[in-house]
């Protein structure tokens, strides 16, 4: 017989005896309840962060400073970065200011934190001012 400490989940449910059926469908509710608890707390958090940043956003930023610190990386040991890289940068580069451009649209999710932000009489900056979106000189 194996120490309680040691045994496996097997092991108990052979030793232990069976139950009515009842008893193990209350148990499997207040899992699921549990679980449908847990599931909304979180789905809540996900749609306050998305609130602020939606996560389109906060993904393609990540790829993007993902990208970018592997070009730093060819430079960091001397070595050109390869063109291919340099041109996913560049297509990255207008996708950004497009997404940008499309979420600060009227209605858009960053035009609507902007707009709140703007009423704060305590900022430091302006954000009442529309973004420009103009083509890069490069």
């Amino acid at each position: 017989m194996a120490d309680t400490a040691t045994k496996t989940a097997e092991e108990f449910r052979a030793e232990a005896p069976l139950q009515d059926a009842a008893v193990y469908l209350k148990q499997i509710s207040g899992e699921m309840r549990l679980i449908r608890q847990q599931l909304t707390e979180v789905v809540s958090y996900i749609r306050d962060a998305e609130s602020e940043v939606p996560e389109r956003l906060r993904r393609f930023g990540n790829y993007f400073h993902d990208i970018h610190h592997i070009k730093f990386t060819y430079e960091d040991v001397g070595q050109k970065p390869p063109q291919h890289l340099l041109d996913e940068l560049m297509r990255l580069d207008d996708r950004y200011r497009q997404i940008l451009k499309a979420l600060n649209s009227e209605g858009g999710p960053l035009e609507k934190v902007r707009r709140d932000m703007a009423s704060d009489p305590e900022n430091r900056w302006d954000h009442t001012r529309q973004l420009q979106f103009k083509k890069s000189g490069l």
